[in-house]
């Protein structure tokens, strides 16, 4: 069963959207490798409608130019690219196809093709969701960048059930970005205060 690891870059406060408007101050070698680790080596993404439009409105001009980001425009012309879309597409990038029939149960059928590594995502924030709720997504890898937006979507909206999640592993960047990865848990902890009070500063005796 093939993983799916999903990346996002997220401000303070939660939100996810148009990153290209405030994370680029923070943009560094450190984070370059982040973002390469998780779809660098990757040979199939998954992108929802809209995140996948954006992508392939640059990368294919990015590759073409050859700056010194065509060599990572290459690796994502040369993926599998998969778009859950309700809607029929006209494709111009290469190797991109349309996710065919109900969304869980085709991500399901994709995570049961052989591959060599995992499933890549970059943003498609609704898409995240879903297979988070469905219990499809593998890894969320989180570039929690140190300022708060204060507006646009965030990556969770308000809904009835809490998503818990277990930090897999955590880094420090020298501009103050967090890279966090979290796995899905298998259910929320359980605790009151009268369990947490016992981690509280003890009154001294005497």
């Amino acid at each position: 069963m093939r993983k799916i690891i999903a990346g996002l870059f997220i401000s303070l406060d939660g939100v996810v959207e148009a990153p290209d408007q405030w994370h680029f101050p923070y943009f560094n070698d450190e984070m370059g490798a982040a973002v390469d680790a998780t779809l660098g080596s990757v040979d199939t993404m998954l992108f929802g409608r809209k995140t996948y439009d954006s992508f392939a409105g640059a990368w294919p001009e990015r590759e073409a130019a050859g700056g010194e980001d065509a060599a990572f425009a290459k690796i994502l012309g040369d993926a599998r690219k998969i778009v859950a879309s309700n809607r029929p597409i006209d494709f111009s990038w290469r190797n991109s196809e349309r996710l065919e029939g109900d969304l869980v149960e085709a991500v399901t059928a994709l995570k049961a093709e052989p591959g060599p590594g995992p499933i890549g995502m970059s943003g498609s924030v609704s898409v995240v969701r879903q297979l988070l709720a469905a219990g499809l997504l593998d890894e969320l890898h989180l570039l929690l960048h140190p300022i708060a937006v204060r507006k646009g979507m965030r990556l969770f909206d308000e809904g009835e059930a809490p998503v818990p999640l277990t930090l897999i592993s955590s880094e420090t960047f020298r501009t103050g970005v967090l890279n966090l990865h979290y796995a899905p848990a298998e259910r929320v902890g359980q605790g009151t205060y009268e369990d947490a009070k016992t981690h509280l500063r003890q009154q001294p005796e005497g």
